[in-house]
């Protein structure tokens, strides 16, 4: 009683649309979850998204789950889940996406997940990592370590595609890497929220190769044409 009362009074909506959320939906509705732009990226080793860090970053593989177009549903996702601490948003495209990664052989060696770190300035301010929520649900479904101690933002920048090309070389220098002889070797999947220009990734990417025998895949939410 209390729940219908609650809902009710606070009626759940689509993180999509804005619609409101059936009693059998969650998140997304069912509409959204029909027109959600898959990329479908996983089933081609050099989609896009790879040929996006081809002579910048040495990777295993790269995909994203969706395309991110200015004002779709994507966007509308990807702004509530940063800024209106709609982490659930990241758990279920997580989920959702894990399945189409099982197929994918080049990843089956990942020994590590590890999300794009935030600086701890920033991370106070918003409270959590928006990317936590989409590695740890990677990670529950490929059976893998969900690391977000081995990589950390040292220096804070501002949002990045608001910057020019001079501060975005800036973030080549924003990121080390905290490591142990038992990192050598590894395999880590770096996971974002929305692959842009790619500049953060490869600064996070060629950290993570600094470790002896290490190799690196990414896997983001979302993929934007810039």
């Amino acid at each position: 009683m209390l729940r219908s009362l609650f809902n009710l009074l606070f009626p759940k909506t689509c993180n999509g649309c804005t619609g409101l959320l059936l009693e059998s939906e969650d998140v997304v509705c069912t509409a959204c979850r029909h027109d959600m732009p898959f990329t479908l990226q996983h089933l081609n080793p050099e989609n896009e998204a790879y040929k996006k860090f081809y002579g910048r970053l040495p990777v295993e593989h790269v995909s994203a789950f969706v395309y991110f177009h200015k004002e779709g549903m994507v966007q509308q996702m990807i702004h509530n889940l940063k800024y209106r601490r709609q982490q659930e948003v990241a758990r279920l495209l997580g989920e959702w996406y894990v399945n189409d990664l099982k197929t994918v052989e080049a990843l089956r060696s990942v020994t590590d997940i590890i999300p794009v770190p935030m600086h701890p300035k920033k991370l106070r301010q918003r409270g959590y990592n928006q990317v936590t929520e989409f590695g740890k649900a990677l990670a529950d479904g490929l059976g893998k370590h969900h690391n977000e101690g081995i990589l950390v933002k040292t220096v804070h920048t501002k949002t990045q595609t608001k910057k020019n090309l001079a501060a975005r070389a800036a973030i080549a220098t924003a990121f080390g890497a905290n490591f142990t002889e038992a990192d050598h070797g590894k395999h880590f999947l770096l996971v974002d929220d929305v692959i842009t220009t790619g500049s953060t990734l490869e600064a996070c990417g060629r950290e993570l190769l600094k470790i002896p025998g290490a190799r690196v895949s990414i896997v983001a939410m979302a993929f934007a044409h810039s």
